[in-house]
């Protein structure tokens, strides 16, 4: 028999109850994570204090808020890699080079928004 989806108000609590999940397993097994979770936790409250307006305030906090994004992406892509084999391939090398890049490039992209818009402010 074909097991039945879940609907409704069911299926919201269930997804909000696997995110939860989620970030918790990043939190526990990802320093890189812990981090980056550190900096948005410091850098946050001040970006929303050093932003003039509601743009500049969105896009300080938004830019940090995509660092932890894309780390989560980069650990679901480093998890899969590592469930299919711990054996060194090629392949399996550049798409966890490729995920790390991706998040020096997140944290590129929140460097460059904050300095755009703070040094002209304060500088």
């Amino acid at each position: 028999m074909a097991k039945q989806k879940v609907t409704g108000l069911q299926r919201i609590r269930n997804a909000y109850r696997f995110s939860l999940a989620g970030l918790r397993a990043c939190f526990q097994y990802e320093e890189a994570f812990r981090q980056e979770v550190a900096l948005f936790a410091a850098a946050a409250p001040l970006g929303l204090w050093l932003g003039e307006g509601g743009v500049e305030k969105a896009l300080l906090v938004s830019s940090l808020l995509l660092v932890l994004i894309v780390e989560m992406l980069n650990t679901c892509v480093e998890i899969v890699v590592d469930r299919i084999s711990f054996e060194r391939h090629e392949l399996s090398g550049r798409a966890k080079d490729v995920g790390s890049a991706a998040v020096l490039a997140a944290l590129v992209l929140s460097a460059l928004v904050w300095a755009l818009i703070l040094i002209p402010h304060y500088v």
